[in-house]
């Protein structure tokens, strides 16, 4: 049992460090793509599963369900940036200056 709440714990600190990463970014010219941002996004995703990987306690089982919980935390907060910034991107559209379509 401490070995779920290890993993539970390292879950939430990877969520709340995870939310500090993307609330500390700053969009400005020059503005990338929705399709570079969300490749962006997907590599934070994948580095932060990598790093807490090393950190999960337990049977191996108890590992890769941590890690399936990190994952689909990560992708719910990632997705919530992508749509603001898809949101940020149409608001900057001007009528004679067209972002790239996605």
């Amino acid at each position: 049992m401490a070995h779920l709440q290890s993993n539970k714990d390292l879950i939430s600190t990877g969520m709340k460090e995870f939310n500090v990463l993307l609330n500390q970014q700053v969009f400005n010219d020059p503005l990338i793509s929705e399709e570079d941002m969300m490749t962006v996004v997907d590599d934070w995703v994948n580095f932060y599963v990598s790093y807490y990987k090393q950190h999960m306690k337990g049977e191996q089982q108890e590992q890769v369900g941590a890690l399936q919980e990190l994952q689909q935390q990560l992708d719910i907060l990632a997705k919530s940036f992508l749509v603001k910034y898809k949101d940020f991107l149409k608001s900057q559209e001007h009528p004679n200056h067209k972002l790239p379509s996605f």
